[in-house]
């Protein structure tokens, strides 16, 4: 089947709308009008978006430059913008290897053409659902860039608030990371509602029921839980604009971000 075929341009999808709200053109109708319903109820939610694609970059250079990880396994990769996680990485060690992982076709089609690995390194792409964790580890493409004996990298940014449900992501990150070794790292960012006053929250709660948004925030107790056996890298959990940002950085209101944040390492 071409992949083109498997691409619903009237209705809109997660990856495309991030893109949206971080000045993309890899975007139709659908995902520019939930994008701008979504920013009219939530005002500052561009904002949570920028500070979510800041600290993935932030995140993979720490794991580039300070933790010496190499491999890479980035789930809901998104549409491809600048400085993307194997740009940032292979920056550091050109010979850092990622396998990004999408379930929308348009993401693959645009990874293949666009994300290039340097000649040292190497990038690799699966159209999968994060929901499906046994498929990704077994395919075949994963096992070939991917060496699971040796630490990875994992990236789950701004994807678990899409699987729906109290409790849901928990089991899909554990079993994800009892296929990494020790050494291995998980990055992850999530969309709360902990900041919100009881109005917004309110709101929110009604959009969702009214399938008006996809996400399925969580709080902070629920995502600090994913890391769970995991030793937390300083500063722990915390808002994603507050995760090592630059020393003269001026840092929004927590209100205005929305995204929780933590990295910790598999011992």
């Amino acid at each position: 089947m071409d992949q083109n075929t498997a691409i619903d341009t009237t209705v809109a999808h997660p990856a495309r709308r991030y893109n949206y709200w971080l000045g993309g053109k890899d975007n139709f109708a659908a995902d520019r009008a939930s994008g701008d319903e979504l920013e009219r109820l939530f005002p500052k939610v561009r904002l949570g978006a920028l500070a979510n694609r800041a600290l993935l970059q932030r995140a993979t250079r720490f794991l580039a430059a300070e933790a010496g990880i190499r491999q890479f396994l980035d789930i809901g990769t998104g549409l491809p913008t600048a400085d993307n996680t194997h740009e940032v990485a292979q920056t550091v060690a050109p010979d850092s290897r990622i396998v990004y992982v999408d379930n929308d076709p348009l993401v693959m089609s645009h990874a293949r053409a666009l994300l290039t690995s340097t000649g040292e390194g190497r990038t690799a792409y699966l159209e999968a659902d994060l929901n499906d964790p046994e498929a990704i580890l077994a395919d075949p493409v994963l096992r070939d860039t991917l060496d699971l004996s040796q630490p990875v990298g994992l990236m789950l940014i701004a994807v678990l608030h899409f699987v729906h449900g109290h409790g849901a992501a928990r089991p899909i990150v554990q079993r994800l990371l009892e296929a990494l070794p020790s050494g291995s790292y998980l990055v992850a960012t999530h969309a709360t509602q902990d900041f919100g006053t009881p109005e917004q929250q309110a709101l929110y709660q009604q959009i969702l029921e009214e399938g008006k948004t996809d996400v399925w925030t969580r709080p902070k107790a629920e995502f600090a839980a994913l890391f769970d056996g995991l030793e937390l890298v300083d500063p722990g959990v915390v808002p994603a604009s507050e995760w090592r940002p630059a020393p003269d950085e001026e840092l929004p209101e927590r209100s205005d971000i929305n995204v929780w944040t933590a990295v910790g390492r598999k011992p």
